[in-house]
């Protein structure tokens, strides 16, 4: 009987032991698991720092540096032909061919594509060879506008400036002063071209009395005959070489049943139509595309650019699309020898409306 209650007490204690020793491991996980530092958080990760900064052969090496200045150099002034090449296009070749519009057209875009490539490229090169090029940490502050501001931002230009060596190294300095100058040539040779320059000229084509009207491209004159009732034929004046003045010149030819010619335009034009025959700029009035499509049915000209239309019987007004004013007409006649001739100019300018004529 006695010994019942020495085995309850026995087992007491050991529950107590092992919860003891339960509470012992628990405190030493915890213990564990805490941070070594009291109230402190440790990095998880630590900071690396900046690496170690390595020399370019430029810092090290007076040559390199030389011989890449006049790398830089070359470049710049490689703009500079650039930009001749540009001026050379533009001035020097006459556009009397396609040929020469080729032509031209390859020397402005190559000069021009040249002079920004080589600016660039020696930009970046002078960079990357000559600038410093050290890792620099500037701590956050306050942005301010009071003195001691501004004379910190003088001292980093000045560093800037002593940095890149734009004052000391004056080749670079000069050949680049030139390529950009040099570069805004061809932005003022196009821009003078948008002003009032070309004066009267868009008011006058090379169309003139008793020129003939010849095919195009063929250059055959052609007589009344030779154009069918429902046909259409493209015609520039004779003789006319310049490219300029044929665009502005090309016309198209038209016949109609000679009831319909008449009727289709004003009173007083009704000696402009021979023989049914009319003849219209075939320079659309809206961006100055060729209005080459005819249909024969309708008697409808057709912009293939922009869609709009011109109705012929009616004096080709625009009846659909974004053109705002009617084909200018050429009037026409037949000289001694049978072929259709100019009576004189357009009286009005042909192609898209401008700043006079808007």
């Amino acid at each position: 009987m006695s010994d019942h209650p020495s085995g309850h007490e026995g087992s007491a204690s050991e529950g107590s032991a092992s919860e003891g020793s339960g509470a012992e491991g628990l405190g030493s996980a915890q213990a564990h698991e805490a941070p070594a530092g009291a109230g402190s958080v440790q990095p998880r990760f630590p900071d690396p720092g900046l690496p170690p900064h390595r020399h370019r052969m430029t810092d090290i090496d007076p040559r390199a540096a030389r011989r890449a200045e006049r790398q830089v150099t070359t470049l710049f002034l490689l703009s500079v032909l650039g930009t001749l090449l540009f001026m050379v296009g533009y001035f020097a070749v006459q556009l009397t061919s396609l040929g020469a519009v080729g032509l031209s057209t390859r020397l402005l875009g190559g000069g021009l594509g040249l002079s920004l490539f080589a600016i660039g490229i020696g930009a970046v090169h002078w960079a990357k060879t000559l600038m410093s090029d050290k890792e620099i940490v500037e701590e956050r502050h306050p942005a301010r506008s009071d003195e001691q501001d501004r004379a910190a931002a003088a001292a980093i230009i000045a560093q800037g400036n002593a940095e890149s060596g734009f004052g000391r190294r004056k080749m670079i300095r000069n050949s680049l002063a030139t390529a950009l100058g040099a570069l805004g040539l061809p932005a003022i040779v196009s821009l003078r071209d948008m002003g009032p320059l070309p004066g009267t000229s868009l008011d006058h084509t090379a169309w003139k009395k008793g020129i003939r009207l010849v095919t195009d491209p063929t250059g055959q004159p052609i007589k009344p005959e030779d154009v069918p009732v429902g046909g259409i034929v493209h015609v520039l004046p004779e003789g006319v070489t310049d490219l300029d003045q044929r665009a502005k010149a090309a016309s198209i030819v038209i016949r109609l049943e000679p009831e319909q010619a008449l009727a289709s335009v004003p009173a007083d034009r009704r000696d402009w139509v021979y023989a049914g025959i009319v003849c219209y700029s075939l320079i659309c009035t809206h961006v100055g595309c060729p209005v080459g499509l005819y249909e024969q049915q309708s008697h409808h000209l057709l912009c293939p650019c922009h869609q709009s239309t011109f109705d012929v019987l009616n004096h080709c007004k625009v009846i659909f699309g974004p053109a705002a004013r009617s084909l200018p007409q050429l009037a026409i006649t037949v000289n001694s020898d049978g072929y259709l001739v100019a009576q004189h100019d357009y009286t009005e300018p042909v192609g898209p409306s401008f700043w006079e004529r808007s």
